[in-house]
């Protein structure tokens, strides 16, 4: 598929709130969708610092992720970041490991 095709095609992800007709979700509204999309951006960066990369949302419809010496690569969804964080740095991101979540609960409560 080329890549203007998978950027404008559907890419319903679980991560993703999407309003459904007859399906109960507080996100029926756009803004509060975005405001989620936004907000789980903000807590992917706070893991992502960790490994010295950054995560941006792009249009709504897709994410960039970034190291701190430029490389870049987009993701359909959250459920490809961890993946292309490793591509990117070359080493293994655990987004899980005890020391990570350890600071960014600390960072958050600090």
């Amino acid at each position: 598929m080329c890549s203007l095709c998978g950027v404008l095609g559907s890419n319903d992800h679980w991560t993703d709130a999407v309003a459904r007709p007859g399906v109960y979700t507080r996100n029926a509204e756009y803004v509060d969708r975005r405001r989620e999309r936004a907000n789980r951006v903000r807590i992917a960066n706070r893991i992502l610092a960790s490994f010295g990369m950054r995560l941006a949302d792009w249009q709504g419809t897709s994410f960039v992720v970034s190291t701190r010496t430029g490389k870049t690569e987009i993701i359909g969804d959250l459920g490809h970041l961890w993946q292309a964080a490793e591509r990117l740095s070359g080493k293994t991101c655990d987004p899980l490991d005890a020391d990570i979540i350890s600071s960014v609960e600390t960072a958050r409560d600090g």
